[in-house]
C-alpha cells in the first residue's frame, strides 16, 4: 500500500472540538497514475473498508479482517 494516507474527519464530529474519528484511505503502491481506476482501502480496528477511488463519497464494501486476508491470499495465488 502507498505510504501516503488521506485523512478525513468523521461527519459525526462537531466543529467545537472534542473527540472525533478519522480514517485513512490509501491506494495500492502499484497505482502510479492518479487518474487510473483504482480501489482505496482503509483499516479500522474491526473491519477493512474498500471503495472506488473515483467515487470517494459513494458506497464502500466492508470485510472482516479474516475475510480480507483470505482475499489477499487468493489474489496473490491467482496473480502468479
Amino acid at each position: 500500500m502507498s505510504p501516503e494516507l488521506d485523512w478525513f474527519k468523521s461527519s459525526h464530529s462537531s466543529n467545537e472540538g472534542g473527540e472525533c474519528i478519522e480514517i485513512a484511505w490509501h491506494r495500492s503502491s502499484y497505482n502510479t497514475n492518479e487518474d487510473a481506476n483504482c480501489v482505496e482501502v482503509a483499516e479500522t480496528t474491526t473491519a477493512i473498508l474498500v471503495r472506488d477511488s473515483k467515487d470517494k463519497s459513494g458506497p464502500h464494501l466492508t470485510f472482516d479482517p479474516a475475510a480480507w486476508q483470505a482475499f489477499l491470499t487468493y489474489a496473490a495465488y491467482v496473480a502468479i
